[in-house]
């Protein structure tokens, strides 16, 4: 799917978003709900936070933008909280169909997105940079995060991670 973007500085980050969208549910394929919490007696953040963090950053994507949708899982996630622990995160169901309702308006802002906003400045939490970096970051986190995923599918015995 090719689209013409407001920024040419942005057509990269679109194809990789693209990606990044088929390749979320398929991370996430077959997992049951008891390994979307395991942490395999560790620190690491589990599958089902993994995934509602993913959701959340696409949901972030449009705050500026698109029509205020809100997550299923929304204060699990609110102000880019961590991990809680004996929290009842949502199910891969509600992961998947979040995604895909909020993907359209995430990947029309990244359209829409101007050399002006993106070169404007943005600040969250103490952390300045420009709404292009901010994109940089976005696109980078989720691919990290499908990443994790894919290790993870493999760490609970789930077949890899299909790319096809």
């Amino acid at each position: 799917m090719k689209t013409q973007t407001a920024s040419t500085r942005i057509q990269g980050f679109l194809t990789l978003f693209d990606y990044h969208t088929g390749f979320f549910a398929r991370a996430l394929e077959g997992i049951s709900k008891d390994d979307m919490h395991n942490r395999l007696k560790t620190q690491a953040n589990h599958p089902a936070w993994l995934a509602g963090a993913l959701v959340n950053q696409r949901f972030m994507m449009t705050s500026e933008t698109g029509t205020g949708q809100k997550q299923t899982g929304e204060e699990l996630f609110k102000n880019n909280k961590g991990i809680q622990e004996g929290a009842t995160y949502p199910t891969i169901e509600e992961y998947i169909s979040d995604w895909n309702r909020i993907t359209p308006e995430a990947r029309e802002a990244l359209v829409k997105i101007d050399d002006k906003k993106l070169d404007s400045p943005f600040e969250m939490e103490g952390m300045k940079m420009s709404y292009y970096e901010l994109i940089s970051f976005t696109i980078y986190r989720e691919a990290s995060m499908i990443g994790q995923l894919a290790l993870w599918r493999r760490l609970l015995g789930y077949p890899a991670l299909k790319y096809d």
